[in-house]
């Protein structure tokens, strides 16, 4: 820590508890302890329940909740990819190209995801790219917001990695396709792994996008906790609200998990 005095840190202490508190705890316990209740009249929740739970393990919800986490999982992977093989190319380019190129990619996210939609609605409902009520309009969308992520971060990896990795390789003969996956790939793999975990946890909450393209039959989580809590239900919305951030969290772990193991390699 930056203050070394025992009396400075723990003031710095009382702030963080007293701007992290009511900005962020505070609104987690509150939606906690709506999922469990089934009114709220007072200063705290009454009718303790666990029926909202138990509707989240027989109903459509679980169903959503699938839904969202093979969209956050495949439009992670396919972010991941399409950010990596950007970030390399963009190692050859001459700073215009590639400052082109860093405007391309932060374009999906300097404009309001519900423009991104609507694009991607109007693209793909005429021939031959016919995508307009299929699950993978949801994927394409949620890849086009996330990879932006993707590709700074790998940029941002690949700007502190040491060229001396590469040029070694390379004297003792070695080609450029296994330097990229014998030596920079395995030396990327901590970035790659936290540019995945971030592209999965904003692919699991996004909404405005996946509200204007999802079909019927493909509803991720977001939009039915949004749904069930523009009826009213909110103690069931924050139910789904909660499964949401649990399922976030733990598949964030496990990829926490990967790249601590990756970077002790």
């Amino acid at each position: 820590m930056l203050v070394h005095s025992k009396g400075a840190r723990r003031a710095v202490w009382a702030v963080f508890f007293v701007l992290f508190l009511p900005i962020f705890a505070l609104p987690l316990l509150v939606v906690v302890a709506a999922s469990f209740a089934t009114s709220w009249s007072g200063a705290l929740p009454s009718g303790p329940t666990t029926a909202h739970y138990q509707d989240i393990a027989r109903g459509d919800s679980l169903e959503a909740l699938v839904t969202s986490l093979v969209t956050a999982v495949a439009a992670s992977l396919l972010a991941l990819t399409a950010g990596t093989w950007a970030a390399l190319a963009a190692r050859r380019l001459r700073p215009r190209a590639r400052r082109v190129l860093d405007g391309l990619f932060v374009l999906p996210v300097a404009v309001p995801s519900v423009v991104v939609g609507l694009s991607l609605l109007v693209a793909f409902s005429q021939p031959p790219l016919l995508l307009n009520g299929t699950p993978q309009i949801a994927v394409v969308a949620h890849t086009v917001l996330v990879t932006a992520f993707a590709y700074q971060s790998v940029t941002a990896a690949l700007a502190r990695l040491d060229p001396a990795y590469e040029q070694s390789a390379a004297s003792l003969g070695a080609r450029p396709a296994y330097v990229l996956w014998r030596v920079e790939l395995p030396l990327l793999l901590p970035s790659l792994t936290a540019a995945g975990g971030l592209c999965f946890a904003l692919s699991m909450g996004e909404l405005s996008a996946t509200m204007m393209i999802y079909p019927p039959d493909w509803t991720p989580l977001p939009v039915r906790i949004f749904a069930t809590t523009d009826r009213g239900a909110l103690f069931a919305g924050a139910a789904l609200a909660v499964a949401l951030l649990a399922a976030t969290l733990l598949v964030l772990l496990a990829v926490s998990r990967i790249r601590t193991k990756a970077a002790y390699r």
